[in-house]
């Protein structure tokens, strides 16, 4: 009989081993994420193509800009084509889980929210929420917007912004919601709307770019200070860590910074 014990209980053992033992192979090598992308040959990057200057179609229809180099030079550090993929901007994180992008690269906004359904690169750059009023305007502070119309485009995170500042969204009249910033800006111009909220580094080239500083003028004030990441699936962790590699070394030799003063004049990656 103790024999017998003793014969089921080394099964037992061996069989358990071996269930262990199998379930480690899999937790190691069921992260083909990398893998995917190199035998794949390319990374689809989802974009908003009416974003400047982090990705927009210059005059020839060409998808240009900061993040379309910085996204460029990393598919050639590993090795694949970059191929960018105009999606709905609203929609575009679902694009990202149904697997129709690999990668969301055009001046996202890392929050607690999108980090709920998404992973994040570690930043690469900063930008802060601000105010873009008409340049003849008596508006100098968010205390001047009660009763106003507000306009933000549709999916970003000005809303966020709006909605962590209650003093400010509180006493708006209304919150118009536009397809692109750039549609809303030119309601701005027209006087549909009272102001602007959108992301500092696009507003700012917009008026630059765009000789505009007669048209616009940025508010002292901001609605609060945010950072850029590169947004891929939360399972696709072994292509996160190279995306992470590859930007830091852009970084350390100086690439990012030359790509950075192209666009920008100055180099502002984090």
């Amino acid at each position: 009989m103790k024999k017998k014990l003793s014969i089921l209980l080394a099964l037992i053992i061996a069989i358990t081993g071996v269930v262990f033992t199998g379930c480690g192979k899999t937790q190691e090598t069921e992260d083909k994420s990398l893998e995917a992308i190199k035998e794949k040959g390319e990374i689809i990057v989802g974009l908003d193509d009416s974003f400047p200057p982090m990705g927009f179609r210059d005059q020839a229809g060409e998808i240009v800009g900061f993040d379309i180099d910085l996204a460029k030079e990393a598919g050639k550090r590993m090795g694949v084509n970059v191929v960018f993929k105009p999606v709905d901007w609203d929609g575009v994180i679902l694009s990202l889980k149904n697997g129709e992008i690999d990668a969301i690269w055009n001046g996202l906004t890392i929050t607690d929210e999108r980090k709920e359904q998404i992973g994040f690169t570690n930043p690469y750059l900063s930008n802060s929420q601000i105010i873009i009023v008409q340049a003849g305007s008596e508006y100098k502070a968010k205390a001047d917007f009660e009763g106003k119309v507000v306009g933000i485009q549709l999916g970003s995170t000005a809303q966020a912004a709006l909605d962590s500042n209650a003093d400010f969204a509180g006493k708006l009249k209304e919150v118009k919601k536009y397809s692109n910033n750039v549609e809303a800006l030119l309601d701005l111009k027209a006087g549909r709307v009272d102001a602007v909220v959108m992301d500092a580094v696009v507003g700012r080239y917009y008026i630059s770019s765009n000789n505009a500083a007669d048209t616009y003028r940025v508010l002292d004030e901001d609605l609060g200070k945010e950072s850029y990441g590169v947004g891929v699936r939360q399972e696709d962790k072994a292509f996160l860590a190279e995306l992470d590699k590859v930007l830091s070394e852009m970084k350390e030799d100086g690439t990012a910074a030359e790509i950075s003063k192209k666009w920008f004049g100055e180099d502002i990656v984090k």
